[in-house]
């Protein structure tokens, strides 16, 4: 793809507009088939005999597949190549999600794990695609595809229920109809098969960065932002109907964070690209972080606690995400420090809603955990402005500044 800079229709970059357009299309894939699990769980435990624990196995598998497949996707994209390993990962998602619509606790089971496989990959890729294709616009293309995984985690909870119980789909078709969403996105990135061969960057072979403090930071941010996440999203609900709040109300506003979530994802890449260190945006934001599960604890409060800690958590998100691009010196780097990153912060993360029900089960109220949880945005400030300083993630010690 030889076009000219600046070219009508084109990036700054030189790549068509349609690029960028399929790489946001693939990142709406990449949260609803998993969140649309939540509002119809009930029925599923009723319709498959599901204990309890049984439930939550069904909805950790997505993010224990989101760390434990992670590491597949740089290795699947030095065999097969960036564009084909994207294609590979939708194809996957298209037949976990027709694979869980299947009659029987094993389908459903199964399909949940391709579905997980599937995003896992996709989480992995995309960091990497917007260093490669995208390097003097890595703030504004990690915004867009953030603020992506947002709206599809929102839609995930919004639409499923909906097509479940109002149109009468019934929640294996209402499910199974995200097939034809990421179907979708799959036609569309077929074009994206024709650079296969024209990389824009010689392969680079990359060793393990387990010895790159600063990968090992990325790491640690990824995972404990992840991990409040994910057990405020878990258990927020269950903490609003114990005051009081109908579960539809409760519902509500958990759904606030996934929507004030996508500000936050647009602004944090934005602001984080301007800067050859960003220090001071890991400290602010989970700063705002704790302000927001502060205003959890206060009765009354509830409303904007969702809204602070929802623009918070989004722009936690999109930092990190950010930090994988801006430590790594080139793509080949940014999928390995996003394998990385994204295998163990995601192994990191599905402690978190075990251990908030844990805490739960054992002091019988709310405050304590949530008192955990904020306790960890200490450690999370810290490893965050570490992985903030102006440094690559490389098998050896290097400044950024100096390589750019």
């Amino acid at each position: 793809m030889s076009a000219t800079v600046g070219s009508p229709g084109r990036l700054a970059t030189g790549l068509p507009w349609w690029v960028a357009a399929a790489v946001v299309l693939v990142a709406l894939n990449l949260r609803a088939s998993v969140v649309a699990v939540g509002p119809l769980l009930e029925q599923i435990r009723t319709d498959e005999a599901l204990s309890a624990t049984a439930a939550g196995v069904l909805t950790a598998l997505p993010v224990l597949c989101f760390g434990a497949l992670a590491p597949v996707a740089p290795r699947l994209a030095r065999r097969i190549g960036f564009e084909r390993a994207v294609l590979a990962a939708l194809g996957v998602l298209v037949t976990g999600c027709v694979v869980r619509a299947a009659p029987g606790v094993a389908a459903l089971f199964a399909g949940t794990v391709l579905i997980g496989t599937a995003i896992a990959w996709g989480n992995v890729l995309m960091p990497a695609l917007v260093k490669r294709d995208f390097a003097d616009r890595m703030g504004p293309m990690t915004a867009a595809y953030t603020a992506a995984m947002s709206i599809s985690g929102a839609a995930g909870a919004a639409v499923t229920a909906p097509l479940a119980d109002g149109l009468g789909l019934g929640w294996r078709l209402a499910l199974g109809s995200w097939a034809v969403w990421a179907l979708l996105a799959a036609l569309c990135w077929l074009p994206q098969l024709r650079r296969v061969g024209r990389p824009t960057e010689q392969p680079v072979r990359v060793g393990s960065l387990r010895r790159s403090a600063i990968a090992w930071q990325v790491t640690a941010f990824m995972g404990l932002q992840s991990l409040g996440f994910y057990a405020s999203s878990a258990w927020l609900p269950a903490v609003f109907v114990d005051r009081g709040y109908v579960p539809a109300t409760a519902g509500l506003l958990v759904a606030t964070m996934s929507i004030t979530g996508i500000a936050g994802g647009l602004i944090a890449p934005v602001l984080a690209a301007r800067s050859r260190a960003q220090v001071g945006h890991a400290v602010v934001i989970t700063a705002t972080t704790a302000a927001g599960l502060a205003g959890v604890l206060v009765p009354g409060l509830e409303v904007v606690a969702c809204v602070v800690l929802g623009v918070a958590q989004g722009a936690a998100l999109g930092f990190a995400l950010s930090l994988i691009t801006l430590r790594s010196p080139d793509s080949a780097h940014a999928a390995q420090l996003s394998g990385m990153a994204q295998c163990l912060g995601y192994m990191l993360a599905a402690t978190g809603p075990l251990a908030v029900g844990a805490l739960h089960d054992l002091t019988g109220g709310w405050t304590v955990p949530l008192l955990a949880l904020l306790a960890l945005l200490v450690p999370q400030a810290v490893v965050g402005a570490l992985a903030g300083r102006d440094r690559y993630a490389t098998s050896m010690p290097t400044k950024a500044s100096a390589l750019r």
